[in-house]
């Protein structure tokens, strides 16, 4: 009867209480998959000429990271990758390290510069969680006590930001043939801004399960509008155009 009550005063302050076994379950059951983000990624490489990708929210370029063996993989191959938060930051720099090809960006990509600061939990904390908690860093508090980590444990850090506008002047880029996104929350944001303040159309990767629905309504909207393909696969969205292969 506590639970009950505790789960209503939570979600009525806005804190909606994850359910852990679905998440759990989720993640085994993509782990398994035989369509998967790695498969998809595989498929990209092999079947387009990618020359040039950005990645945002790269963390420290090892926990959890999709992307980096294909990154490290073509020496030719042009990207940007972008950590806002300075301990993982460096340690993505050291995880790179000899690869010429490679710039880094220590930002958070925001619209109209409006995020300066993240939530993360404590270093002295950081080992009573489970790794996947180093990567949740997030503009919203909440987002952090939905994984179940202990408001004490949180603190606020004031980051370096940057439009993507910016972004894309700072690194001179003329083309981009992949865009990658995980920021636990604020992508839908970054692919709207992106695709208000850019001609250029890449192929876009991003974590969708963390976007309110109304959000992630009008984005959808404007993928179509710009006549993008549509595929779900694992907690991700994959959206590619005319120009390119992918299944």
């Amino acid at each position: 009867m506590y639970k009950k009550i505790l789960k209503k005063i939570t979600e009525a302050l806005g804190y909606k209480l994850v359910n852990k076994d679905l998440i759990k379950n989720q993640r085994s059951l993509d782990s398994y998959n035989l369509i998967n983000t790695q498969l998809i990624l595989k498929l990209i490489f092999n079947n387009n000429n990618i020359k040039s990708l950005i990645q945002i929210g790269a963390n420290d370029g090892k926990r959890f990271d999709q992307i980096s063996k294909f990154i490290k993989k073509n020496n030719e191959l042009k990207a940007v990758l972008v950590e806002p938060v300075k301990k993982y930051f460096e340690q993505l720099k050291e995880n790179y390290k000899g690869f010429k090809n490679i710039k880094f960006e220590n930002s958070a990509i925001s619209k109209n510069n409006e995020i300066n600061f993240l939530y993360c939990v404590k270093d002295k904390f950081i080992q009573n969680y489970h790794d996947h908690i180093k990567g949740i860093n997030s503009y919203e508090m909440k987002h952090l006590l939905n994984h179940s980590v202990k408001e004490s444990h949180i603190e606020k850090i004031k980051v370096e930001t940057l439009t993507f506008e910016n972004l894309i002047k700072k690194y001179d880029l003329t083309e981009i043939d992949l865009l990658y996104i995980d920021v636990e929350g604020y992508d839908d944001k970054i692919v709207l801004d992106f695709l208000d303040n850019s001609q250029l159309r890449p192929i876009l990767i991003f974590e969708y399960i963390h976007i309110k629905n109304t959000s992630f309504e009008l984005l959808i909207k404007k993928l179509l509008d710009e006549n993008y393909k549509i595929l779900k696969v694992d907690e991700n969205v994959i959206c590619y155009n005319e120009n390119f292969k992918i299944i």
